[in-house]
């Protein structure tokens, strides 16, 4: 098949796709939805779509194709524009972040999913869309989720709207059950594969890996290009120097293929060369590009993997093992047009104790932005939202609890006004939140640089990888207020030596993070230009660095943080728990900040302590805090016991969630509530602060033995709970232990008696007792044990009967001691004593 575009021929190769796509077209005519299971290379994303155009679906609005990654939207459109022999942006066009190339007679529109979400935002029934078709589903990133939960009841609203769900891999069913949707599967061409493994594990470098797998196919005569899968733009770069003498040696062109790279340098990839190619790509190349000619595939079987950041919420790329069906992908790149070989880069064991599938994005992303662009639609309560696979709740949980601290959202599940504004930038929450901020306080350029730089990749290298524990550069040693201020200015530097890559290198910047950040600013400012202009005046001098840390507490309003001591690394967290401050980070005095980048500590970390390490940091002031959220400062007083003073103090706190911001401590005012804490400070000491508590057990003894005894004269008793009554009457109006030293337990209980009680006691439980020869000794009461008195041999001697108490009723026990104090003989019979044993211990004592 051949087209002409501007006097040129389009050779049109014919794919296994081709021969389904009438039937495709009629199954959507009957029905509205259709699920596509397609191998990668069959040619699903670039011949669909134009099929529908061509069947009428586009008459009545666009057809829109979601696709996982920008650079797939953009060479997929470039490519069917390619085939029809148009200029991009005529009846085939695409939209990704930051950047638009469509026009009013576009048609066929590539777009990734995110962009499709926030449309419907603003136009809830997609006017002007009359097909949607969903590419790569397998991929199941949250988008697509999203994309496929909000088409799924639009379809009810609007009948003619038709939705094909396509994938290169699936278990259609599931999808297919959710949309009530046609299935048709096609198979794809496949040649046979020569699949090789590592023998064993290697600990060579990845990039070395490479150059020997590369060498070793080109060495073969491998006949056809060579694609190598490798986790990120990082590696990509490494291997593409280490091939580098394989260039003049073999003739070949050696080829990096990212997310980073501008668009002609995206379309040299797949271009047609004279030369054999060296592809190194990311997972980009897995299913949703497709390179011909490629003969070889070498599989590093690692890609970066899309997350979050459990601390900051932000989007994370972390590095990975790819899973089982992952690999089976990579591998069916070499076998699309010949028998193919390929080279895995790590052994068959690894290979099966993989995951079969990757987990999907939306059980272990964050879910702030999704859930507001739910809520924008008018969904309220997300719980009892249909999805096509639920997050976990949990999830759910934290995202709306960190848009309503934002203020995007209200408690009812409203967007607010700030909310409105977060959802027409295309970036997180929190750095929307930060932009706003910022343009509240007139510094809207330097806050919306900041939060591109918060959302790519750090363009400082030496702040990679191990916590900041390599080189670190030299002016990043000063001590100063913010990191985020700091990591601005290295943008700024970078900006006034024009960018280029010499003086980037040289000062440890990552131009191709640099460049990815400067792309994404201009596009940002470019959409922040069409908004109303601040109203206040522009900050002063030397004022900026302050608006921008405000901005930043703006958007991270959790992240409040307290350094434990002047001058320490370690930091009390707002949400509670302990976290040190990285040696790289330039906030050396400042007492409070927000910990903007933190990520759980590893066991190589330079501290011992548990708990997160913070990257990034930026001071604050209380006072911004209670500025911005009033409603979380808390001022509250409590009474607390001061050991050392022996006293009831009060403490007056103010606090932002688990953060103490000031506390003040003095006497505490006399109160009922005081009288209470102090009787439970006097009680838990077991009374010892009372000066006669030891009285007490011999006059409850002496109590319980007259209640026994003399029942008629209902004496009261002495029990646990009528301690605790008098230590609370004693305790009343008082507020320490030394107001304490002058009472008396004892006399306040014998207040209570009557004359006749006191009598009664005084006489029948004396406290003393007068012997014969005139000495009074102390008779000693004990519960469970009979009265008793000790005194010297002789001064018993002119007595017969044995002293009692209790109207003679209760003999005492006697303890007869020696001259030495040693008791002889303790005994309740007195005259046996002298009739049965006295004359032994008489002539013992002589």
């Amino acid at each position: 098949m051949f087209l002409k575009r501007n006097s040129q021929i389009v050779n049109m190769d014919r794919l296994p796709i081709d021969p389904y796509l009438p039937q495709i077209a009629a199954l959507l005519h009957e029905g509205n939805s259709l699920v596509l299971t397609a191998p990668p290379g069959t040619g699903k994303t670039t011949r669909v779509p134009r099929a529908l155009l061509k069947a009428g679906f586009a008459d009545s609005g666009e057809i829109l194709v979601l696709e996982p990654r920008r650079i797939a939207a953009r060479l997929a459109a470039s490519r069917v524009a390619q085939e029809m022999g148009e200029n991009l942006g005529d009846t085939i066009g695409y939209a990704i972040r930051y950047e638009n190339v469509s026009g009013p007679r576009t048609r066929i529109r590539y777009l990734t999913e995110a962009i499709l979400s926030r449309r419907m935002i603003q136009d809830p029934v997609l006017e002007g869309v009359s097909a949607v078709i969903l590419d790569e589903f397998h991929e199941r990133s949250i988008a697509t989720d999203l994309a496929l939960a909000l088409l799924k009841p639009l379809q009810e609203r609007k009948p003619g709207l038709k939705v094909v769900v396509m994938s290169a891999t699936l278990n259609a069913d599931p999808v297919a059950a959710f949309l009530g949707a046609s299935r048709m599967t096609v198979a794809g061409a496949l040649y046979d594969l020569e699949i090789e493994h590592e023998t064993k594990s290697s600990d060579l470098p990845l990039h070395r890996k490479v150059h020997s797998a590369v060498l070793k196919l080109l060495n073969s005569g491998i006949a056809g290009d060579i694609l190598v899968f490798l986790p990120g733009a990082s590696e990509i770069r490494r291997s593409m120097e280490t091939l580098a003498p394989l260039r003049e040696k073999f003739g070949i062109l050696v080829l990096p293929l990212h997310g980073d790279l501008t668009s002609a340098e995206q379309l040299r990839v797949i271009a047609p060369a004279a030369n054999t190619k060296i592809i190194l790509a990311t997972n980009v190349a897995e299913t949703s590009i497709t390179i011909p000619g490629i003969a070889a595939v070498v599989d590093s079987g690692l890609a970066r993997m899309a997350g979050y950041s459990v601390w900051s919420g932000l989007p994370t790329l972390t590095t990975a093992k790819i899973s089982k069906s992952a690999a089976v992908q990579r591998a069916g790149r070499a076998g699309r047009t010949q028998a193919g070989r390929v080279l895995r880069l790590y052994t068959r064991s690894d290979f099966e104790t993989r995951a079969e599938h990757e987990i999907p994005e939306i059980r272990r992303a964050d879910l702030a932005e999704t859930v507001l662009m739910l809520h924008g639609t008018g969904v309220r309560d997300i719980r009892s939202f249909t999805w096509f696979d639920p997050p976990p709740k949990a999830a759910i949980e934290a995202a709306e609890n960190i848009l309503l601290e934002l203020g995007a959202i209200s408690q009812e599940g409203n967007v607010t006004a700030t909310g409105h504004q977060i959802l027409r930038l295309p970036i997180h929450p929190r750095l929307a939140r930060l932009v706003l901020e910022g343009e509240k306080l007139n510094v809207t350029d330097e806050s919306s640089l900041l939060a591109v730089l918060l959302s790519e990749r750090d363009i400082r290298m030496s702040f990679r990888g191990n916590f900041g524990l390599q080189k670190r550069r030299t002016e990043m040693q000063v001590s100063g207020q913010s990191d985020l201020v700091n990591l601005l200015d290295c943008f700024k530097a970078a900006e006034q030596a024009h960018f280029d890559r010499e003086h980037l290198q040289a000062n440890q910047l990552d131009p191709s993070a640099v460049y990815a950040v400067k792309r994404a600013y201009q596009h940002l400012r470019r959409l922040l230009q069409t908004r109303k202009p601040a109203t206040r005046q522009p900050p002063q001098t030397g004022q900026t660095e302050e608006a921008l840390m405000i901005a930043a507490l703006a958007a991270f309003p959790d992240r409040v943080a307290k350094r434990r001591k002047a001058g320490g690394r370690e930091v009390l967290l707002a949400e509670g728990g302990i976290a040190v401050l990285s040696p790289d980070s330039i906030v050396h005095h400042s007492e409070f900040m927000i910990a903007v980048g933190a990520e759980e500590k590893r066991e190589n970390t330079p501290s011992k302590s548990q708990g997160a390490f913070v990257r990034l940091a930026s001071a604050i002031e209380v006072e911004w805090l209670a500025e911005l959220f009033p409603e979380a400062i808390i001022q509250k007083s409590e009474l607390v016991w001061n050991e050392q003073a022996g006293r009831i103090d009060e403490l007056r706190k103010t606090t932002y969630r688990q953060i103490t911001l000031e506390e003040m401590v003095r006497p505490a005012s006399r109160s009922p509530e005081t009288a209470r804490m102090l009787t439970s400070e006097v009680l838990s000491k077991d009374l010892y602060p009372i000066r006669d508590c030891e009285n007490l057990p011999a006059l409850r003894a002496r109590l319980l033995l007259l209640t026994h005894f003399f029942p008629e004269e209902n004496l009261p008793g002495l029990e646990e709970n009528a301690v605790h009554q008098m230590v609370k009457r004693l305790c009343e109006n008082k507020i320490s232990i030394k107001e304490l030293s002058s009472s008396s337990l004892v006399h306040d209980f014998m207040d209570t008696l009557s004359g006749h009680q006191r009598s009664l006691l005084a006489r029948e439980a004396p406290e003393t007792i007068r012997l014969n020869r005139g000495r009074t000794v102390k008779v000693h009461y004990e519960l469970s044990k009979p009265p008793w008195i000790e005194s010297r041999l002789q001064d018993f001697f002119s007595m017969q009967s044995t002293p009692a108490v209790c109207s003679g009723r209760v003999p005492l026990t006697l303890h007869l001691l020696a001259p030495n104090g040693r008791a002889v003989q303790v005994t309740q019979d007195l005259a046996g004593f002298w009739e049965r044993h006295y004359p032994g211990i008489r002539k013992e004592l002589k």
